[in-house]
């Protein structure tokens, strides 16, 4: 398959494409940090490209897309797994730190889509999300507020999406706890947030069984995400959830 992963210069999305690329498929990896994606494509293999995007800016999107398109010949698939999370009590969320969150885990979903439907309809292709069980199967998580709203609006996106071009396989991949990649794949997720408000709400995310006590890894993700691409825009599909078993 010739699939485009967006969000690919670290974490999830970065075992996503060099996953899906080390499994055959061909990749473009987009996101900001051109540099890093430069690495991670040599990791991928050959053919594979580094494309710089940056989610919050339509002209990027557009141009971005079109690019990966042209150097893979069209495209089957997109992976959207760009995202941030900024760990606030819900009153001390700016509104610049609002506007940012949802312009990238939101607004950048359905920009990069848009720019990406005229190919993903030529190949009745699909087009998969990365949301969170924080945002559809527990109840909110005290400090994640921004990142959980913006979450639940995406998984409503995708619905959107889904019923106004039914002939693209539009799907929402549910992630629960998850080991994340080492060295250069290790995630950004957490590299601004705060250590002592962390410290004071990871024991009410375990008291509250937010936290499972297992870690998913990246390979069963991988694995995940490479199900959904290949069921195709004919399946009936629409989410699945990724979480590991409850620890005993």
């Amino acid at each position: 398959m010739r699939v485009v992963v967006v969000g690919a210069s670290s974490g999830l999305g970065r075992c996503i494409g060099v996953g899906l690329a080390k499994r055959g498929d061909q990749v473009a990896l987009l996101a900001r940090r051109l540099e890093r994606l430069t690495v991670a494509a040599k990791e991928a293999g050959p053919g594979s490209l580094a494309i710089r995007c940056d989610v919050t800016d339509e002209r990027s999107c557009r141009e971005a897309v079109e690019e990966a398109a042209g150097g893979l010949g069209g495209i089957d698939a997109v992976v959207y797994a760009t995202a941030v999370g900024p760990l606030a009590r819900i009153e001390d969320v700016s509104s610049d730190r609002w506007q940012h969150t949802f312009a990238t885990n939101v607004t950048g979903a359905s920009l990069v889509t848009a720019a990406a439907l005229p190919h993903l309809k030529a190949s009745s292709g699909v087009a998969a999300y990365l949301s969170s069980v924080s945002a559809s199967l527990t109840e909110p998580w005290p400090g994640l507020g921004a990142y959980i709203v913006s979450k639940a609006a995406l998984e409503k996106l995708i619905e959107a999406w889904r019923v106004e071009h039914p002939s693209v396989g539009f799907s929402t991949i549910v992630v629960g706890d998850c080991a994340g990649g080492e060295g250069d794949s290790a995630t950004g997720f957490i590299d601004e947030w705060d250590l002592n408000l962390a410290a004071e709400m990871h024991p009410i995310w375990m008291a509250r069984s937010h936290l499972s006590g297992n870690l998913l890894t990246v390979d069963e993700l991988v694995e995940a995400v490479d199900n959904v691409l290949r069921l195709g825009a004919t399946s009936t599909v629409s989410s699945i959830v990724v979480r590991p078993r409850r620890a005993t």
